[in-house]
């Protein structure tokens, strides 16, 4: 059984239900990075939003394609991989600089996805543009069969008055509008309402492939396009991304597909808004941009910063700043600690009856109501983790009252597993005391016992200074965790 879930399509501008060609399937795709240099926490963001999407459907019941780009041909990638490299260079040696450039960026990115609990495994597919030419050159070959691409100088370009329907995602006013001629950058504003390249004739110093318009390379935007169909079929359920893509990113795919199939690719577009540093748009200029590095570098734990990223709403400005990584840390840390009270570390003082009208397992389940309700409605992860948070407010109360039950604390702990399963930030944790840890706490249970503050007190000081963190309860329990 699978859950409903609604989403906001950039497309139409409504909240809509998803509803998958296959059911039970859903099919992803997810612009990539470009493999330049390491990812920035705004990409990350970005990427971060993309996993919980995934993450929810997957909770929600349903098996989840997930196609993920890397892009290792485009402007940038290419400027940086042959600055050092003679004018003589041939064309092997070119591709070799590249391949070498975007190896190193796409280690180091993955490395980055694994930190913030992403694994390289999590993504049914992850092309690598590079080993899709062929198909590239294929699409562009079927634009031109259809009048939609036109060669010249050895470069193609599409002809975006053959497409009426041009600029449906971006929202543009055509009409209002001066098309202008044609472009062979892969970024531009838009207000250039443009003939875009499919495909690029060879300049000198670049690596190149050979085509039916001869030596080039492809555009970037013909990439995504090109992988998304081969590998997800010609109609995809949702395509993703951030809201810098929509134009002219996901504006030309959207032509480029649907210009060769003559049918709808997406059936939702889904993308997530800018992240900010205190406020402003990080710049290396400004001294505010910072990668994952940066933020390690400084002593924060990469899953704070995923918890402090998706605890924002994806369509909103989320606002970077140290102190409200503070904040994250901090709420995490009492999800954590609820988590490993009621995992048991301490001896509970045992059951007892309830004296208010909702009991335990009924709360858990207005929680879990609640917390699908919020995420069904658009990915709303704030009142998601509200949900959370207030069946820990009202256990923690009542079990410094009344100990719950192992069926109990068991229905907490299952509830957990299934919110973690969507936000991977609280896990069970395996913790093993060694034998001098075991014997110091049942030292200061004895000398609780006796009556012995002076001696419990110090036993609990040096348990403190090993790491060991006593929590005295008002049940007469004792429960501990690792500072």
């Amino acid at each position: 059984m699978t859950r409903s879930i609604r989403l906001f399509n950039t497309l139409t501008r409504r909240v809509e239900p998803v509803a998958p060609l296959n059911p039970g399937v859903v099919t992803l795709y997810t612009c990539g990075p470009t493999v330049y240099n390491f990812a920035h926490i705004g990409n990350l963001r970005t990427f971060l939003f993309q996993d919980l999407l995934k993450r929810t459907f997957q909770a929600a019941g349903f098996e989840v394609r997930h196609c993920m780009n890397i892009t290792d041909v485009e402007d940038k990638i290419i400027r940086d991989s042959q600055k050092e490299l003679p004018a003589e260079a041939d064309n092997a040696a070119r591709h070799a600089a590249m391949k070498a450039l975007t190896d190193r960026y796409t280690r180091a990115f993955f490395d980055d996805l694994e930190a913030v609990a992403i694994p390289q495994a999590s993504f049914t597919f992850l092309p690598r543009a590079t080993d899709y030419i062929p198909q590239m050159i294929q699409l562009i070959q079927r634009l031109e069969t259809k009048g939609l691409a036109y060669a010249r100088e050895g470069s193609v370009y599409y002809r975006i008055a053959g497409l009426p329907s041009y600029g449906c995602l971006a929202h543009l006013d055509r009409e209002g509008m001066q098309v202008g001629t044609s472009v062979d950058s892969d970024e531009y504003e838009r207000e250039s309402v443009s003939d875009f390249v499919l495909w690029k004739a060879t300049k000198p110093a670049e690596p190149a492939w050979a085509s039916p318009w001869g030596q080039g390379r492809p555009g970037w935007h013909i990439e995504c396009s090109a992988m998304g169909m081969e590998l997800l079929g010609e109609r995809v359920d949702i395509h993703s991304g951030g809201v810098d893509l929509i134009f002219p990113h996901h504006e030309n795919e959207i032509a480029q597909s649907e210009g060769a199939t003559g049918h709808t690719w997406v059936n939702h577009w889904v993308h997530g808004e800018f992240l900010l540093v205190e406020g402003e748009k990080m710049s290396k200029s400004l001294g505010n941009f910072y990668t994952l590095r940066d933020l390690r570098d400084k002593g924060i734990d990469p899953i704070t910063f995923r918890y402090a990223i998706q605890s924002n709403h994806y369509r909103k400005l989320f606002n970077f700043g140290f102190e409200g990584l503070k904040g994250a840390k901090s709420a995490l840390e009492r999800i954590r600690t609820f988590r490993t009270r009621m995992e048991g570390n301490g001896e509970s003082a045992g059951g007892g009856e309830w004296k208010e009208a909702i009991d335990p397992i009924r709360r858990v389940e207005a929680a879990r109501e609640a917390f699908w309700a919020s995420l069904s409605d658009d990915l709303n992860t704030p009142e998601a983790l509200a949900a959370i948070f207030t069946l820990v407010s009202d256990l923690n109360a009542h079990d410094d009252r009344i100990a719950l039950t192992r069926a109990e604390r068991d229905a907490v702990l299952v509830f957990l597993d299934e919110t973690n399963a969507i936000f991977a930030s609280w896990p069970h944790q395996e913790i093993s005391l060694d034998a001098e840890v075991e014997a110091l706490i049942d030292a200061r249970k004895a000398a609780k016992a006796a009556k012995n503050w002076a001696e419990s007190d110090r036993v609990r000081d040096q348990l403190k200074a090993m790491g060991i963190l006593l929590e005295d309860r008002k049940d007469g329990s004792v429960g501990w965790k690792k500072a």
